[in-house]
């Protein structure tokens, strides 16, 4: 039975059932094929006498032969008896090989046909869908099968143990193999979650693992085209919406583009990934979305602002969150919009966050951000230049800035990687 049933492994039972059942399906390239298979398990293990493939007919108890392993001997070779495909045979005696069609089974005595006196196994052959559609037979002549008795006993023990510690490695080497795949659709999962759509889960095989991967990274690819295009409509909108803002604060005309500009370059030097430097790029233009809720009076008075004005002036990054929420689902970008403010220190605005409580992101824009409105003229005053600027961050390292962010965009500056508007 063990026989018949890893013999089916070799067996493509879709290409088996394509042979046409009569004399001349001997001449089909299907059979020619399903026969060296047969052949070649024949011949690994000489304790075998017959190999052959059967199917069902119409009439019950009555069973067809497919491949026969000896249909290319001559008939009357050593008076064998070949079959051929259609060849019908009378399985009514053999309840085993009628069980066969549901799973592997092996007769529990001899039987006797016009073959001699054998022991025979049998075991199921399924198409692609599942479906048993023939099955192989292997018989053994009783005279060997006596012989393999009478030596069974002496090594029964040995095989025993060798195959426990068999099956042991075995399964754990199998159990290792399909769990270190399914791990690497898990880390492909959470790439996904974490807004990685580039990434494509790399899993060989051709088994239902390799066609779960192969669905995941289709899908994966359409929401890397989906967000793609529903990213570009955002951007549009935004843009739409910076240039109203622009509009209505003078100051803030060009000033966001600038911010993106700074903020991307020291977060290229800071080798953060690519996502993040996109997204930080966007966020840069978007920092100051807040402001179209505050009144144009304030946002372009000439003179210094007063406690109360300075105080409505503060409430932007709040309102530039509320404005983004209804359409921005990535937090990162709500963080930016809402943090931008804060200090390093804790005295900044709108949570009094400080040190690391401070998004990463939103403290890069931080710097670029005072940066920009350091070097930029107001109608109350002139911007700083580029050396007075520099002596601005170095005083505000570990005050208003984060100290790591604050010394590399300094070192950008020095290096003339930028320039001041």
């Amino acid at each position: 039975m063990i026989i018949a049933q890893t013999a089916t492994l070799s067996i493509d039972g879709d290409l088996l059932m394509k042979i046409p059942l009569n004399r001349q399906g001997v001449n089909s390239e299907a059979f020619k094929i399903i026969l060296k298979k047969l052949q070649k398990i024949k011949k690994v293990d000489p304790i075998l006498k017959y190999v052959y493939t059967m199917t069902q007919t119409d009439k019950p108890g009555v069973l067809q032969f497919i491949v026969d392993a000896d249909t290319d001997m001559d008939e009357s070779k050593d008076g064998e008896i070949v079959s051929f495909p259609g060849d019908k045979y009378d399985a009514s005696r053999f309840s085993e090989m009628m069980k066969a069609f549901d799973g592997p089974a092996a007769d529990k005595k001899m039987g006797t046909d016009e073959w001699g006196v054998l022991l025979s196994g049998y075991a199921p052959i399924y198409d692609s869908k599942g479906k048993a559609v023939a099955i192989i037979g292997v018989d053994i002549n009783a005279d060997d099968v006596y012989a393999v008795q009478k030596g069974f006993h002496q090594r029964e023990i040995v095989i025993l143990i060798l195959g426990i510690i068999l099956s042991l490695i075995v399964g754990t080497l199998f159990s290792n193999t399909i769990m270190q795949r399914i791990k690497k659709l898990a880390e492909g999962t959470q790439r996904i979650r974490e807004g990685d759509f580039k990434h494509q889960v790399r899993v060989g095989g051709r088994d239902e693992i390799s066609e779960l991967a192969h669905d995941f990274n289709i899908m994966a690819k359409s929401l890397f085209l989906s967000n793609k295009k529903t990213h570009k409509y955002f951007y549009r909108a935004m843009q739409s919406l910076i240039r109203v803002l622009e509009a209505k604060d003078a100051y803030t005309a060009g000033h966001s583009d600038r911010v993106a500009e700074y903020a991307e370059k020291i977060a290229l030097k800071m080798e953060l990934p690519e996502a993040e430097v996109d997204l930080i790029k966007d966020s840069s233009r978007l920092h100051d979305i807040g402001k179209l809720g505050i009144q144009k009076t304030i946002l372009n008075k000439k003179d210094r602002l007063t406690d109360e004005e300075w105080n409505v002036i503060r409430e932007h990054p709040v309102l530039g969150e509320e404005i983004l929420k209804p359409v921005v689902f990535d937090k990162q970008m709500l963080a930016v919009v809402r943090y931008h403010h804060e200090r390093y220190d804790g005295t900044g605005y709108p949570d009094k966050l400080k040190g690391d409580e401070i998004n990463r992101l939103a403290s890069i824009i931080s710097v670029a951000d005072a940066y920009d409105a350091m070097t930029s003229d107001r109608a109350y005053r002139k911007g700083l230049n580029k050396k007075e600027a520099l002596v601005e961050l170095e005083k505000g390292k570990g005050k208003q800035f984060d100290p790591k962010v604050s010394d590399i965009f300094i070192q950008l500056l020095r290096e003339e990687d930028i320039q001041t508007k």
